[in-house]
């Protein structure tokens, strides 16, 4: 049978295909719907973890135990999970273990554009990389094999690209030889006290080389010559760009990308006039072959920012003089209006950022929806670094204040973000009697990356009750003697509390209890009366703009007066919120 799959599916298809039985993950564009996809999969134990470090030692765990796991993150996610990552690398497996990680060129959904290539070479571990939907499946598969083959953890890099683009994938049967999982004592291995990592590291370095000699005849690296005048090497969704902008260069595809192929590069670099490396971000296959003393170019006209295409691979090798492209005429497309990013209509942050502006906060932020509070109008947001790092810059910003700048800082994170990675940094800040408030915006899921359930929220992966993480008193629990729950529906409660909470010289937290509006299932969320304004009251003040939700239109009049206020009733939630802003009582409710 063959199906249009993405690559995510792909990867949760190849891991169900291999025999895999556990599967982990914290949820990360783009790698979220890999486990979403596994848990179709009734054989595999699937599960979120609270962060990635977890998830990676959850998997670790269950190779330990005899089966083989699957764990996936994005590519800031493997930050998180390095620690377990580097020594897992030293212990090898007893059963295959990978580890995927999904990279963001050009950034659609991160903070960063960092290369997870680097941690495979880092780490001394295997990593293999994907050009399509088809390869998604088989290296999964082969990622398990080698993984047991070689005793070592093996990286799968993906990209957003290959993660959402969908192409025909063939489908196999679940490996079902597969020794079952048992316990097996083997402390000399696994237990990584210095003498027993000393007595490792040579292992690791030894299989670095057997597995770089493995990929020179690997059929996953291939060479496909063409035209002698031009060969380009490139791996991944590169492969697929180069096939079009290039179509006569000879190519070797790699898909290996750590440890290279040595003869196999040196082979392929004899056989071709001109050498290029095509890779997006780093120059990490660049520079290990001019480290072979091979000529090739590479970053000199591929960008080193941003995700790559055929016609960006083709313009940089025209400019470069290295190809001759026909001029074409073309037709500029008609200009669109930009559209930002914002919060969805009835999103509870929204009350909480206005008053936060309003009073004149310096707000640390996290990374989340929540992260909007950035963008006009509100623009209620300083600082955004990392997970669960808003509490502990706001911690680190008071200490270089005076008493009465002191006042303003307030951090901002999410509670799935909290439970993440802020945890930690609140008891921080309670320990070392930070005087910063901090603000948990308890939504009930993690809605960024599109409502996924966390140890808050009352359910599993799998739609499961479950126990729930009572965030009010885990802070207590922590050291902050102040802590109080908030509706960010209610602005003047929400003014009051901030107001009260910023004045006070020590640390505190405001927990806002609403739930996201897009929440299906669980009784969590409940639409209010959607709201209309009254055209005869409304004064064109604008006062109900300053939330900047979509559900509230602004219409000039075209005689030139100050023009009305509109709320369109498909998108409105009945929050209140901008109701409650109106001077002059012209909204209200209808059914």
């Amino acid at each position: 049978m063959k199906e249009i799959l993405s690559g995510n599916e792909a990867i949760a298809r190849g891991a169900f295909e291999a025999g895999c039985r556990v599967a982990s993950a914290y949820p990360g564009t783009p790698s979220t719907e890999i486990l979403e996809t596994i848990t179709r999969y009734r054989d595999i134990n699937s599960s979120w973890a609270p962060n990635e470090k977890v998830a990676l030692e959850v998997a670790i765990g269950a190779s330990f135990g005899g089966a083989r796991a699957l764990v996936c993150m994005k590519h800031v996610g493997v930050n998180v999970a390095a620690d377990p990552l580097f020594t897992a690398s030293y212990t090898g497996v007893k059963a295959g273990l990978v580890l995927v990680a999904a990279d963001d060129p050009e950034m659609h959904s991160s903070q960063n554009e960092q290369d997870s290539r680097n941690y495979a070479r880092f780490a001394k571990v295997p990593m293999l990389e994907p050009g399509d939907s088809q390869e998604c499946s088989e290296f999964t598969r082969l990622a398990f094999d080698l993984s047991e083959q070689f005793d070592t953890p093996v990286m799968l890099r993906s990209c957003t690209r290959i993660s959402h683009g969908k192409s025909i994938v063939e489908l196999g049967e679940r490996r079902n030889d597969l020794p079952p999982p048992r316990l097996v004592k083997d402390a000399a291995k696994l237990v990584m006290l210095p003498g027993n990592a000393k007595v490792r590291h040579p292992l690791v370095e030894e299989r670095t080389v057997k597995v770089s000699a493995f990929g020179d005849t690997a059929a996953f690296n291939r060479m496909e010559l063409r035209s002698s005048e031009i060969g380009v090497i490139c791996a991944g969704v590169t492969y697929q760009y180069v096939r079009e902008a290039l179509p006569e260069a000879s190519v070797l595809k790699l898909g290996m990308v750590w440890p290279l192929p040595e003869n196999l590069i040196r082979q392929f670099a004899a056989a071709v006039d001109q050498l290029f490396v095509v890779e997006e971000l780093d120059p990490f296959i660049e520079e290990q072959v001019k480290a072979l003393g091979i000529a090739t170019r590479g970053k000199e006209l591929i960008p080193r920012c941003g995700e790559l295409s055929p016609g960006r691979i083709r313009d940089s090798f025209a400019t470069a003089g290295v190809i001759v492209v026909p001029k074409v005429v073309t037709v500029a497309p008609e200009a669109l209006p930009p559209r930002p990013p914002n919060m969805c209509p009835g999103c509870p942050h929204r009350g909480l950022f206005y008053q936060l502006n309003r009073a004149n906060a310096y707000v640390t932020g996290d990374i989340g929806c929540y992260t909007l509070g950035f963008m006009p109008p509100l623009n209620a947001m300083d600082t955004c670094v990392c997970m669960g790092a808003s509490i502990s810059i706001g911690s680190g910003i008071v200490r270089a204040l005076p008493a009465e700048e002191q006042k303003r800082v307030v951090a901002v994170i999410g509670d799935s973000t909290f439970l993440h990675t802020g945890v930690n940094s609140l008891m921080e800040m309670a320990w070392n009697r930070a005087p910063a408030t901090v603000v948990i915006l308890d939504n009930r899921i993690t809605a960024m990356t599109g409502r996924q359930e966390n140890p808050a929220s009352g359910f599993t992966l799998n739609g499961e009750p479950a126990s729930e993480v009572n965030i009010p008193e885990l802070c207590r629990v922590l050291g902050i003697k102040n802590v109080r729950l908030v509706d960010p529906y209610d602005l003047e409660a929400t003014r009051q509390a901030l107001d009260e909470e910023m004045n006070r010289p020590e640390p505190s937290v405001i927990v806002t209890n609403r739930p996201c509006c897009l929440i299906k299932g669980g009784g969590r969320f409940e639409k209010g009366m959607v709201l209309e304004v009254d055209q005869g009251r409304c004064t064109g003040c604008k006062a109900c703009l300053r939330i900047g939700c979509p559900a509230i239109e602004w219409k000039p009049d075209p005689e030139g007066n100050t023009g009305k206020a509109f709320i369109d009733p498909s998108l409105c939630t009945g929050c209140t919120v901008c109701q409650q802003l109106c001077r002059f009582s012209a909204i209200g409710g209808k059914r």
